[in-house]
């Protein structure tokens, strides 16, 4: 009676639930019964010190539970702060759509951990071994932050760069695996 009408004539007014989509809340409608019983909960005040600290721990538990989920889907509304906005998602991308030396530190270390102690011979060799794969790192962290800082200038030029030579650093000396916000793309993807 008093919705939009459609081109058939009935009433029903569609709301996308998809985030994606313009004009879509992103989440379902709720139904009576549930937005009540949200509402009567905000509205009652906690009656002691524990029910107000059973509320607080529910609420950071919730806000826990959106931010692992964000961390592991890219979803930029629920990243920490550190990992926000555009700039910080195409130095991810940056990062992640190139080999790093970094994320074959752990294993390369490993190796050379066990042959200096197995084999007298090679212990010798150890130290410069250290030393050769530290330079690779140094080597590796001046290409990353170069090319991600040239890429924001390019393609964010009022973009404050304050910050992105670590992020982009510390996220390439990570193995690919434990990044997170996980990886949304593959090696050698055009950024």
């Amino acid at each position: 009676m008093f919705g939009r009408r459609t081109s058939s004539g009935s009433t029903a007014v569609s709301v996308s639930t998809d985030p994606d989509k313009p004009g879509g809340k992103g989440r379902a409608t709720p139904t009576r019964k549930e937005a009540e019983a949200a509402r009567l909960q905000r509205l009652t005040p906690p009656k002691g010190r524990k029910e107000l600290a059973a509320r607080q721990r529910e609420q950071t538990k919730a806000s826990r539970a959106q931010t692992r989920a964000a961390l592991e889907s890219g979803d930029d509304r629920y990243l920490p702060a550190r990992d926000r906005g555009p700039v910080k998602r195409y130095v991810r991308d940056y990062v992640d759509s190139r080999r790093t030396v970094g994320q074959y530190l752990l294993p390369a270390f490993f190796v050379i951990f066990i042959l200096a102690s197995l084999a007298r011979d090679i212990a010798a060799y150890s130290s410069f071994a250290w030393l050769l794969v530290v330079a690779l790192m140094v080597t590796d962290a001046v290409r990353l932050s170069r090319g991600a800082k040239a890429g924001i200038r390019e393609r964010f030029p009022e973009a404050d760069t304050k910050g992105i030579t670590m992020y982009a650093v510390m996220r390439g000396w990570q193995m690919r695996r434990l990044r997170l916000p996980k990886p949304q793309v593959p090696y050698g993807a055009k950024i």
